[in-house]
């Protein structure tokens, strides 16, 4: 008889048939993490950006399409000026680290938010990570960086709002479809999975228009322990989802 790991690997795959397209990740519990392993928070954040790693990999290896990280909200600003250059240092060398082997992995990079206040190297390194990368056909990776969903609808607002002041938009001509045009994430997938770790059960203004028919799944471990089997076990609970989109079932129920 199979063993029961085995068991759990054949449903696992078999509930993964339908590989979503979109995914997107809270990445949550990096300094609930370094403490539980009596270790400094910026030990979490440096094992953070390696379940980053992983997690592209897993994703270009499962067939997703779009991979979505919520790396630094807007509201993390309000942290400590000593923990937000430590980020900003991993996020330098993450890039200086890992950007050729993502170009060679035929990733896409894209950087979403309200701008970036940060210093002007920080900067350069993302234009020069999104310029190398334009023109890549495989896995689309987004990074929420200085990002908050509200703003990023309020802006999309703003600039349809203006569109009809210059009379290049009548007010009936703003659909859903022309909105979700306006966002941030134009021209990638429909989102269809919202990833959370940490156990923590809330979207925490991360995509909010974007996910009004996505699945979420909120998974009991801290992001720096985060890694491939964590994804499938994740696409499993997705596959074994039934999306009606506010419908009804085939039986009418």
């Amino acid at each position: 008889m199979p063993s029961g790991a085995a068991i759990e690997t054949d449903t696992r795959q078999a509930a993964m048939a339908g590989v979503p397209r979109h995914v997107a990740i809270i990445m949550d519990g990096n300094g609930r993490w370094a403490k539980s392993h009596g270790l400094p928070r910026f030990e979490g954040h440096r094992r953070g950006a390696e379940a980053v790693r992983r997690s592209v990999t897993a994703a270009h290896e499962l067939g997703i399409e779009a991979l979505t990280l919520y790396s630094f909200s807007s509201e993390n600003w309000s942290r400590p000026e000593t923990e937000i250059g430590e980020l900003m240092g991993l996020l330098k060398r993450f890039i200086r680290s890992d950007l050729r082997d993502l170009h060679a992995k035929n990733v896409r990079l894209r950087i979403i938010g309200e701008g970036h206040p940060t210093d002007s190297e920080v900067q350069a390194l993302l234009d020069e990570a999104q310029e190398l990368t334009r023109s890549n056909t495989g896995v689309k990776l987004t990074v929420a960086f200085n990002y908050g969903s509200r703003n990023e609808i309020a802006r999309a607002a703003q600039q349809l709002a203006r569109q009809v002041a210059d009379g290049v938009l009548r007010p009936e001509d703003i659909t859903p479809e022309r909105f979700s045009d306006a966002l941030d994430t134009a021209g990638l997938p429909p989102l269809d999975l919202v990833i959370r770790t940490s156990g923590e059960q809330r979207l925490s203004n991360f995509l909010l228009w974007q996910a009004a028919y996505a699945e979420l799944v909120f998974l009991p471990v801290f992001w720096p322990d985060f890694d491939r089997d964590w994804m499938e076990r994740a696409l499993a609970e997705y596959g074994r989802r039934e999306r009606r989109f506010g419908g009804v079932e085939a039986s009418g129920s």
